[in-house]
């Protein structure tokens, strides 16, 4: 049996829990409990699990007595065992309600054929489930998940070493942080380096049950990290340390209640793209490099937001940017870019001239039908260069090419937009006059006025209650 096949069974089982009314991100939660229960038997690593609350005792019951066993169990893990079960069991609970369902869920899964599965392979498992979690409209968990191929591909690019400290503040699933682990595993191999692993995996997520399912990922593939459930725009973010290396996703939109709980990024504002894009830029090391994927609005937005891409371009070597065709994220309107760039040192400069690779015009869009593959990023990786910092040689396909260079007098003509377009572009080299473009330009730009105009208004309420108390 492959992975697929395996995958698909254990999806399949959802439908036994639909009586329940459990939703499809639950039935994801219920499933990490019950598969590393079963892992941990199948791969001898049971030890750090308290006797009594493995996998063989909930097998061994049946009806209400297994039932009220897995309710405990939650609420046991959690204070029991190693380190790393009372982490994983900390805060949850079941959703179940009917013993037969549970009955159903652990005989399926105990019949399912793990011995031809390598250890190595049970992480590919859980991700493909949480792919097919995130690619379902009805579990809304695509916001969580960035596509594989567009991870390994940007993580191949960047090229983490062991030794660095490699960070993403906005970790959903840890889908960079597990790409970032097997990416260095294969280089170790291939290289034969004597050095061992030490490389150091920071990640943050805000959500309590995606930071679990990440968690159970990292655990599944084998990896040690340091995985934080916490805000990263609120005071955690100022103790994070500095990286090497920043690879990320944040989340769109805008933050609720508007303030953040940080005082040293130099914009303030409740746009939380901006604000992880400032967050990145701070801790980041000199001569660190970053790939961070941000929607369109951040490459033109008005106010702030061109003070805040100044900010970049003065802080940062911005030598790359992946124009991203629609479809790879849940929200289909939601038109993506991925920004690289390094931070300012000595040797490595502010921003002189930034090459765009423009893989969006003239490309249909992906989705269910009509799937996005790593072949499609074949030539931007290609042309990008092996050099993780950019600096790799390069030639401008012209007017009608895909990859092309924009001098930073160019940017600055536009207004500082980053919102440039090449295929068919001949005589008109940025897009910032598209119809389009002045349409989300506006929007944007009053969404923004309304949430700082809100962040004001609370902040005169406060400073009145304190004057009358």
């Amino acid at each position: 049996m492959d992975n697929t096949e395996l995958v698909g069974k254990l999806w399949s089982l959802c439908n036994v829990l639909r009586d329940d009314g459990i939703t499809f991100h639950q039935y994801l939660s219920e499933l990490s409990t019950l598969l590393f229960l079963k892992m941990a038997k199948e791969t001898g690593t049971e030890r750090p699990i308290p006797v009594g609350w493995r996998w063989s005792d909930l097998k061994a019951l049946k009806g209400k007595a297994l039932l009220d066993h897995y309710r405990h169990l939650f609420t046991h893990l959690a204070s029991h065992g190693s380190a790393c079960v009372r982490s994983l069991f900390a805060n949850t609970r079941t959703d179940l309600s009917r013993a037969n369902s549970l009955e159903k869920l652990v005989l399926n899964i105990d019949r399912l054929d793990w011995f031809s599965v390598r250890r190595e392979a049970l992480g590919n498992i859980y991700e493909g489930l949480l792919e097919k979690n995130a690619t379902d409209k009805k579990s809304g968990a695509g916001q969580y998940f960035t596509p594989r191929e567009l991870i390994d591909s940007i993580v191949s690019l960047i090229k983490p070493r062991f030794g660095e400290c490699i960070q993403d503040p906005a970790a959903g699933t840890a889908g960079f942080l597990v790409a970032a682990h097997l990416w260095m595993g294969r280089t170790l191999r291939k290289t034969k380096s004597s050095k061992g692993s030490d490389h150091r995996l920071i990640g943050v997520e805000l959500v309590p049950d995606v930071h679990r399912l990440g968690k159970m990922n990292l655990f599944l593939h084998g990896i040690e990290a340091n995985f934080l459930l916490g805000d990263t725009l609120a005071e955690i973010g100022q103790t994070l340390p500095l990286a090497d290396v920043v690879t990320t996703n944040p989340p769109f939109g805008s933050r609720k209640g508007g303030d953040l709980g940080r005082n040293d990024l130099p914009y303030p504002t409740s746009n939380k793209q901006f604000s992880f894009l400032q967050h990145v830029i701070t801790t980041l090391k000199p001569g660190g490099r970053a790939a961070v994927i941000v929607p369109d609005n951040v490459l033109f937005e008005d106010g702030k937001g061109t003070d805040i891409r100044k900010h970049l371009l003065n802080s940062c070597n911005v030598h790359t940017i992946l124009k991203l065709p629609t479809g790879l994220f849940y929200s289909q309107g939601v038109k993506t870019n991925v920004l690289f760039f390094t931070k300012q040192t000595d040797e490595t400069r502010e921003t002189s001239d930034v090459w765009v690779y423009d893989l969006r015009t003239g490309v249909r869009a992906f989705g269910r039908t009509r799937p996005f593959s790593r072949e499609y990023l074949a030539e931007f990786e290609k042309l990008y260069g092996k050099d993780p910092y950019g600096r790799s040689a390069r030639s401008d396909q012209s007017a009608d090419g895909r990859f092309r260079r924009f001098s930073r007098v160019q940017i600055a003509e536009s207004g500082y937009s980053l919102n440039m377009t090449c295929v068919g572009a001949a005589n008109k080299q940025m897009d910032s006059s598209a119809p389009y473009a002045h349409v989300m330009r506006a929007a944007e730009a009053l969404k923004s006025a309304l949430d700082e105009l809100e962040t004001i208004a609370k902040r005169l309420q406060r400073s009145a209650r304190a004057e009358v108390s």
